[in-house]
């Protein structure tokens, strides 16, 4: 029996280690995917500074342009009130002057917040670019470190199938009987080692005579409450 126990606790680590692989199946791709969004943004992010970089100056140059078509028409319209005869006429030129001054003031404000924008977006890009490339470098790596432990899980399970096939050939039928059903019927572990004098899941409380008969090891003995197997570990247990 106490041969059955020990190959018991090699079977329940193989069957821990496959379902990590076969977890490993579903959080591994949602890994890669966290990684890849995450380099998208980044790169999104770095792309979009560029572009509204690129329409701030067109709109500093386009301003500019006004700012100048402007104030050129101010000097035609400032030159003409030396010609101007009438007090209608001086009024009407008057009026447009102002207008035009007024305009080139909004234009002007506006132009400063627009260089005052190129030169946020132009630091900005440096840190998204600088940001970008340490992105594409870590996760690059990371992604390739996922990928392949994604490639070689088959081989994995196959490996540890393999150990399974031949561990539970020398547990008796019975016994691998029991633990295959609280395996799959409870989850987690099956065979669990006595702790404070209870059962080490459940925490259900032993019975004396049940505790020296698992300390014995004549028999693999099953909790009453929950129906795991329970062996005694002298480091644990005691």
């Amino acid at each position: 029996m106490q041969q059955d126990l020990s190959n018991l606790l090699k079977l329940q680590e193989i069957d821990y280690f496959l379902g990590e692989l076969e977890r490993s199946k579903e959080y591994l791709p949602d890994m890669m995917e966290n990684l890849k969004r995450e380099l998208a943004e980044s790169q999104l992010r770095y792309e979009t500074a560029l572009s509204d970089l690129e329409d701030a100056k067109l709109k500093q140059k386009n301003l500019e342009l006004e700012v100048k078509t402007k104030e050129t028409d101010l000097q035609k319209y400032q030159q003409q009130m030396m010609s101007i005869k009438t007090n209608k006429e001086y009024d009407a030129l008057v009026a447009e002057i102002d207008t035009i001054k007024t305009s080139v003031s909004s234009m002007e404000t506006e132009l400063l917040e627009t260089i005052d924008l190129i030169g946020t977006l132009e630091t900005n890009i440096e840190e998204f670019k600088e940001k970008l490339t340490q992105t594409k470098d870590n996760n690059g790596k990371q992604l390739a470190i996922l990928q392949e432990k994604i490639d070689t899980i088959g081989d994995k399970v196959s490996a540890k199938n393999g150990e399974r096939n031949l561990v539970t050939t020398e547990i008796s039928r019975q016994v691998f009987s029991i633990y295959d059903r609280v395996r799959k019927g409870k989850g987690g572990s099956a065979i669990v080692p006595v702790k404070n004098r209870a059962c080490g899941a459940c925490f259900k409380a032993l019975t004396p005579k049940k505790i020296q008969e698992i300390r014995k090891s004549v028999k693999i003995l099953t909790c009453d409450n929950c129906g795991r197997l329970l062996y005694w570990d002298a480091d644990i247990s005691a």
